[in-house]
Parts: structure tokens; C-alpha cells; sequence
């Protein structure tokens, strides 16, 4: 059947051999193996011939989110870093009214804050005079870091293992080891519509205060999760000269809320060196302060525990 289609063309095109015919074509059989030697290999349909004869080569497949370069959030530079209106700082307003308790005394004001919070069993609160609290507040802005001790009473069978106890330690119990807590400040924009630059108030920013376990942020930096947060709220500052605090301490990661107290209370004698007490002791919490700061290799643990049971 093909010798014949073969026949058919070769006397339709005036030849009378297949010889004749090829003779005839050499050139253009020899110009059509040259083009098809150099022509790339066919690709089926719908496969690469849009890379074969597009100036536009078609987009790579999209890169599955959890193989994206960009660095994953981190949650303790969230809190530290960003405006009042971040996740996980809420605004005064959110607790209170603030024009109800505009004309409230002191004292209703402090009765009222803790209400707000006594039904949550793991909350934190208190309420700061504001010329204690800028002593405080100087004192974090040159020591955003620190550590601090959380005193643990040794267990009852000598095996001087440490007691933990979620009830936190008792006043008539040992303490002769500790736990080192890992702290950072951070600073934010106040809360709520900021306040016109002519108008000259106390309420210039929204502080936070994160805790970790020392051991934990060792080995995760700035990833290791905190186990208290306090916010310290200055909306009442200029009306009644007050800063109000509020914090929580996370369930499940090691620390109580009784301990979490003891860690606030730690803190406050800590960074109000100058309004707790005088002498040797305020100059030994002053000195801990600004060796850890600069890094000295004079700062001491024991040294750091010793003055924290001191004040206690």
C-alpha cells in the first residue's frame, strides 16, 4: 500500500524513478535534516511549549508557607516592641470607665481595680503611686534585663532536692536554693488617642514587664515563653497620680501565682533602690543592677539571692 502512495507522487511530480526524484529534492532533503537536527526535541502537549516559544517563562510553583524565608514572629519582641494596640496589651478603657472613675477618690480607685480582677485566680494587680512608679520606670530604662531569684524551701526527706509547691513557699520554711527568673522590660506608646505634644502629662507610654524561666530562655533566646506578664497602665497618672498594674501568670509553666507575687514585690524592691531602705542594701541592689547591665563578671548569683531573701 505505501509503494503505491510512493508511485503515485513520484509520476505526479513529472519523474519517472524514485531515483529521478530524489536527485531532484537533494537539496531540500539535505536543508530539511540540517532544520531538523537543530530543532529541539517535541514536548507533548501542554508541557513546556509555552517555555518553548513564550518570551514569558511561566511562574515556579509557589513555596509552601512553612519553607518561607522570612523569620518566624517572635513572641516576646511582640510584646516588647509593638504599639498599645497590639495583641496581648490592652488599654485602660478595657477594664474601666475611665470618665466614671475620672471623680472617684484614691481610694475607690484602688478598691474598684482590684475588684476587677479578683474573680481570676491566676491575675495579678496592684496599685502604684506614680512617684514610685517613675523611680521604677528610671530605673528599667537603663536595666531593661535582669534576673531574678525565686527562693524554694528544700524538701522535707534531706534529699536537698528543691520543694515544688503550687501553693508557692511558706514564711516558716527554709529557703536555701532558688530559682533564677529571666526579666524584660518593654515600652510602648499609650494607650488609646494620644495626647496633643502641647499638652504636658504623665501618660507618655504603656510599660510591660516579661518573666522567664532563666534555664528556658538560655536555651530558646527570645523564643522561650513567658510565664508572667504585668502591664503597667498610666491613664489615671495625671488625674489621681496613680499607676495601675495588671498581669497574669500562664498555668502549666512552672511558677505559682503566689511566687509570681513574690517575683512583682522582688522586682519593685529591686528597681526602687532609691525609695527601699538606704545604706549598704541599696547600694548592693544599685551595684547588681549595673554589673549584670555591663556585663561585669563581678555579678554573683549568690550575692543576687542573698539580698532578695534580705528583703523579703
Amino acid at each position: 500500500m505505501q509503494v503505491g502512495l510512493i508511485t503515485v507522487f513520484v509520476f505526479s511530480e513529472g519523474h519517472d524513478s524514485i531515483s529521478s526524484l530524489t536527485e531532484a529534492y537533494r537539496d531540500k532533503i539535505k536543508d530539511h535534516k540540517r532544520a531538523a537536527n537543530a530543532a529541539p526535541p517535541s514536548t507533548p502537549t501542554g508541557q513546556g511549549q509555552q517555555t518553548q516559544h513564550s518570551p514569558f517563562q511561566s511562574p515556579p510553583p509557589p513555596v509552601p508557607t512553612q519553607q518561607s524565608t522570612s523569620p518566624p514572629p517572635n513572641p516576646q519582641a511582640k510584646s516588647a516592641n509593638q504599639a498599645s494596640g497590639a495583641p496581648g496589651i490592652k488599654p485602660l478603657s478595657s477594664y474601666l470607665d475611665l470618665e466614671k472613675v475620672s471623680s472617684l477618690p484614691k481610694k475607690e480607685v484602688e478598691y474598684i481595680w482590684r475588684l476587677r480582677h479578683a474573680n481570676d485566680p491566676l491575675s495579678l494587680c496592684a496599685v502604684i503611686p506614680l512617684e514610685t512608679y517613675n523611680r521604677i520606670y528610671r530605673t528599667a530604662r537603663r536595666h531593661p534585663q535582669f534576673v531574678l531569684p525565686l527562693p524554694r524551701p528544700v524538701a522535707e526527706d534531706g534529699s536537698g532536692d528543691l520543694k515544688q509547691s503550687t501553693e508557692g513557699f511558706e514564711g516558716s520554711e527554709q529557703r536555701s536554693a532558688a530559682d533564677i527568673h529571666f526579666l524584660q522590660w518593654g515600652f510602648h506608646p499609650p494607650a488609646g488617642i494620644p495626647p496633643s505634644p502641647e499638652v504636658k502629662t504623665a501618660n507618655t507610654h504603656t510599660s510591660t514587664v516579661l518573666f522567664t524561666h532563666l534555664a528556658a530562655f538560655k536555651l530558646h533566646g527570645t523564643y522561650a515563653q513567658p510565664h508572667t506578664t504585668i502591664t503597667h497602665h498610666l491613664g489615671l497618672a495625671d488625674s489621681h497620680g496613680l499607676v495601675l498594674l495588671n498581669g497574669s501568670v500562664v498555668k502549666g509553666r512552672g511558677v505559682s501565682v503566689e511566687e509570681g507575687r513574690w517575683l512583682l514585690m522582688c522586682l519593685q524592691k529591686f528597681y526602687d533602690y532609691e525609695g527601699h531602705g538606704g545604706g549598704i542594701g541599696r547600694e548592693k541592689r544599685q551595684g547588681l543592677l549595673e554589673k549584670f547591665s555591663n556585663g561585669d563578671q563581678g555579678f554573683s548569683l549568690e550575692d543576687l539571692v542573698d539580698e532578695a531573701e534580705r528583703i523579703s
